[in-house]
């Protein structure tokens, strides 16, 4: 029996020690997930879980490595949430094309790629082949509320 992209999330939010089930609110004029013909907009997603910032603060100063890779998990699946609510189910995602990730981290901290990394392997786990993607990951001053890591990405829908 196939295992579906559902119980695959359930794993990760499992093994993140997360649940995602709460409503994901927005602060402004804008909205969090878009859907244009065949393509899906996510709004920048930051590791917040209910009301609560999981992880803060500038990576390479206040947050190592393995915290700043649990953020970037944590808004990965936060934008999966979105996807699955946008399109009624995680099995409507045909593939996902493009993810940034922002890392608010110390002027000498370059290991960008390895805290995008971990949110690119939880869309993979999650979703297969379909969650390979392309992506750009961004060192920058500050994010909103002291998160250490933001994530945007762009899906087609099946």
């Amino acid at each position: 029996m196939q295992t579906t992209r559902d119980a695959l999330f359930d794993r990760q939010a499992a093994e993140l020690g997360h649940r995602f089930d709460g409503e994901i609110r927005i602060g402004g004029n804008y909205v969090s997930v878009l859907r244009q013909d065949s393509h899906v907009y996510v709004s920048g997603q930051i590791p917040r879980v209910g009301e609560t910032l999981v992880v803060v603060g500038c990576v390479g100063a206040d947050v190592d490595l393995a915290r700043a890779r649990h953020a970037a998990k944590v808004c990965a699946m936060r934008a999966l949430v979105l996807l699955r609510q946008e399109l009624g189910g995680l099995d409507k995602i045909g593939r996902i094309l493009r993810m940034t990730v922002y890392v608010h981290c110390s002027e000498h901290f370059t290991q960008l790629s390895e805290v995008g990394d971990a949110a690119s392997e939880l869309l993979h786990a999650v979703l297969g082949d379909a969650g390979r993607h392309t992506r750009t990951s961004v060192g920058v001053r500050q994010l909103p509320k002291n998160a250490p890591v933001e994530l945007d990405l762009i899906a087609a829908v099946a």
